[in-house]
């Protein structure tokens, strides 16, 4: 049964050296540390690969992000992928649960995560499932 949790989370970015693409392009490359709030109360390491195009406003990011903690009470861990593109400055993101990642009481989760930023803060809504 789908079930769906939100919260707050605040995120700290710190750079890492950039990703070599070859012919002298770079990814940039950053690892953010997040601490999630409300039902999902967890921590998180995300790595992030990013670039830009010599087009304004477009651009494109994958990352992975590693999640411990506990969600409704069950305890363990969980991976989310990432893929964010702009194009000419309309963003699309999509936060989906890595299949079979899920460990300890999280084992069988499925998902995906919305995350919204208003006023400077973040927000997360995550629609998931447990396999029985």
């Amino acid at each position: 049964m789908a079930q769906q949790v939100k919260g707050e989370f605040d995120v700290t970015r710190s750079a890492q050296p950039p990703c070599d693409m070859g012919d002298g392009i770079e990814a940039g490359h950053n690892r953010f540390d997040k601490r999630f709030r409300g039902d999902l109360d967890a921590s998180s390491v995300v790595h992030m690969l990013a670039v830009g195009t010599g087009t304004p406003g477009s651009a494109a990011y994958v990352a992975i992000e590693r999640v411990s903690g506990s969600l409704q009470g069950r305890s363990g861990t969980f991976f989310l992928q990432h893929n964010g593109v702009m194009t000419r400055g309309a963003a699309k993101l999509s936060l989906t649960v890595v299949p079979d990642s899920g460990t300890g009481e999280l084992a069988g989760l499925s998902g995906a995560m919305a995350i919204e930023i208003t006023d400077g803060k973040h927000f997360y809504t995550f629609d998931y499932a447990l396999a029985e």
